[in-house]
């Protein structure tokens, strides 16, 4: 596990992004939702990438390395169902580096 000090910045930069999105209300807006969509694309794409760095060996679509696939699907979904996507990878993910 990696200390604050060595944690990288970008796994801090998610993770804020992580907490702005899931703490985020009022997303009905088309301009927010695609903004939303895109933001959630970037994040699990850096969750995808932490899946490889960390050799977790995590599979299947939630775990693409596909930007458009990601922004796809949260398009079809509301707030509610990206945002526990992305907290079931994060969990996912923290289980996998605590072994």
């Amino acid at each position: 596990m990696l200390t604050p000090r060595q944690t990288p910045p970008w796994r801090l930069y998610a993770a804020g992004c992580l907490t702005a999105l899931v703490g985020a209300a009022g997303l009905a807006s088309g301009a927010n939702a695609q903004a939303n969509c895109d933001t959630y694309g970037k994040l699990a794409l850096q969750q995808q990438q932490e899946n490889v760095t960390a050799k977790c060996g995590f599979t299947g679509p939630e775990w693409s390395p596909d930007l458009k696939a990601h922004v796809a699907w949260c398009g079809t979904v509301g707030p509610d169902q990206w945002k526990v996507q992305l907290q079931t990878r994060k969990q996912q993910l923290d289980a996998c580096k605590a072994k």
